[in-house]
Parts: structure tokens; C-alpha cells; sequence
């Protein structure tokens, strides 16, 4: 991971502003009604990566007690301001937190912007570490699919980017760029590496990246319709990989 050129991305992007607009929603309230069937009375609550804290200011709202992790100061000084627990972090190395920590972990940025298998799958078993047996881990992933239709094809960006396609099409990040993106067989490998148990596999955002504009543009009625449509389709097997993100839920094993 460039974590200088990450810093820098983030202390100018907005990305609760992202995840507030119509299309973004998607992905916050996908991810929101899978946490929801999972999360008991009591829980405790870890958000590593957590951006500006939207999910952890959801949670912490609800009344849950909730620890966000964070490596940018710039979003980590938003989350301050939300008064909820927080530091900074990096989430390949959380030597401050006790093994068996947490009942649910939320992973929603590392894994795409971690590079390496190696540092992905390092980041993965921290979050293992930290989480009770019997706990979820909840993580976001970019699939390359997304990456090479739209970054690729629909920007035009494709003959200029084939030093980094391989023959299958398949993205290979350079160390200094800020996203990585994966395919289904990457993601049973690293929960398998892992040892953790699936729960269930979602298409976090479906197709709503590649039709954002008109998300953005629909009437409360109409997106409340599609949100209905997104929720029926979205554990549909042959949607898996085909949005920009994939939801993967864990267990922990006892």
C-alpha cells in the first residue's frame, strides 16, 4: 500500500459526501441491513478503516459500543467530532487491541486499498485476531470487473492501461496505486487462508456505479423502488463480481 499517496487522496476526497448521495446509499444501506442480521444486543463494535465514520456513527447512534480505526488524520479528526472512540491505525497491525475483542468487525476499506495478497491477507487475520469466536467479520471488496468495464472501457482508459491487464484481463496494481481490485476465486482464497467460515456473499452496490446518474436523479418513490429491486437481486449468484463491490460476511470459528 502507498499510504503517503492514500493519505493524500483522502484528505481531499469526501467520502461521506460519496456514501450520502442516492447511488452510494446503496452500498451504506446494503451493507447496514446485513450488519442488522447479525449484530445482538450488546455487541461491541470495531470499524478499522472507517473513513469519516459514517458506519460507526450509524451504530453508535444505535446505542452499541463502537471503536473506529482509522490511518488518515484528516478523517480521523471528523470522527473525533462524532464523539465516538477512535485512533489512529493501520489495519495490517492493531497491536493495540486484546485478541477477542469484538463480536463484529467491520473491514470496509483495507481490503481494497491494501495491494498485496500478502498485506491483504495480514490484514485479514488481524481482523480474525481481534474478533470473539463466533464473531463476523463484515468486508468490501472492488472487483475487477467493475474496474476494467468502467475505468477500462466506458472512460476509454483500456489501451492505455493493457501494461497492467494480463491476458484474462485480469488488473495487476503497481505498489503505488490506490486501489487493487479481485476477483470471487481471489476472495475464497483469502478466506480460506484465513480459516474463516462464509456466511453469505452479497453484490454489495449491483450495477448502481454504472448507472449512478440516474440513480442520483430519481425521486424518493423511484429510488425506494430500486432500492426493493437491489435487496431481491443482490445475493443472485450471477450478480456476484459484476458491481464495484462485493460484501463478504465471515465467522470466526469457535
Amino acid at each position: 500500500m502507498n499510504e503517503e499517496n492514500l493519505i493524500k487522496y483522502y484528505n481531499k476526497f469526501n467520502e461521506e459526501k460519496r456514501l450520502n448521495s442516492k447511488h452510494g446509499q446503496v452500498e451504506f444501506l446494503t451493507a447496514i441491513k446485513y450488519i442488522n442480521e447479525y449484530i445482538k444486543d450488546n455487541d461491541k463494535i470495531i470499524d478499522i478503516g472507517a473513513g469519516t465514520g459514517k458506519y460507526s456513527k450509524y451504530f453508535y447512534d444505535k446505542g452499541y459500543d463502537v471503536t473506529a480505526v482509522e490511518l488518515v488524520k484528516h478523517n480521523l479528526r471528523q470522527i473525533e467530532k462524532k464523539n465516538i472512540k477512535c485512533f489512529l491505525g493501520n489495519a495490517t497491525n492493531l497491536k493495540k487491541i486484546k485478541d477477542n475483542s469484538y463480536d463484529i468487525t467491520l473491514l470496509f476499506g483495507p481490503l481494497y486499498h491494501l495491494i498485496s495478497m500478502e498485506d491483504k491477507l495480514k490484514a485479514l487475520l488481524e481482523a480474525k485476531r481481534i474478533t470473539k469466536p463466533n464473531g463476523y467479520i463484515f468486508i468490501s471488496y472492488c472487483m475487477n470487473e467493475y474496474a476494467i468495464i468502467e475505468h477500462g472501457f466506458i472512460d476509454n482508459n483500456i489501451l492505455n492501461e493493457l501494461n497492467q491487464i494480463d491476458e484474462n484481463f485480469k488488473i495487476n496494481p503497481k505498489e503505488d496505486d490506490l486501489y487493487s481490485f479481485v476477483r470471487l476465486e481471489d476472495i475464497n482464497y483469502l478466506k480460506d487462508k484465513a480459516n474463516l467460515s462464509r456466511v453469505k456473499i452479497i453484490s454489495q452496490d449491483g450495477p448502481s456505479e454504472y448507472i449512478k446518474k440516474t440513480i442520483n436523479k430519481m425521486d424518493d418513490e423511484t429510488f425506494d423502488l430500486y432500492l426493493k429491486y437491489h435487496f431481491k437481486t443482490c445475493e443472485r449468484l450471477e450478480l456476484l463480481g459484476s458491481g464495484r463491490h462485493i460484501l463478504d460476511i465471515l465467522k470466526k470459528l469457535p
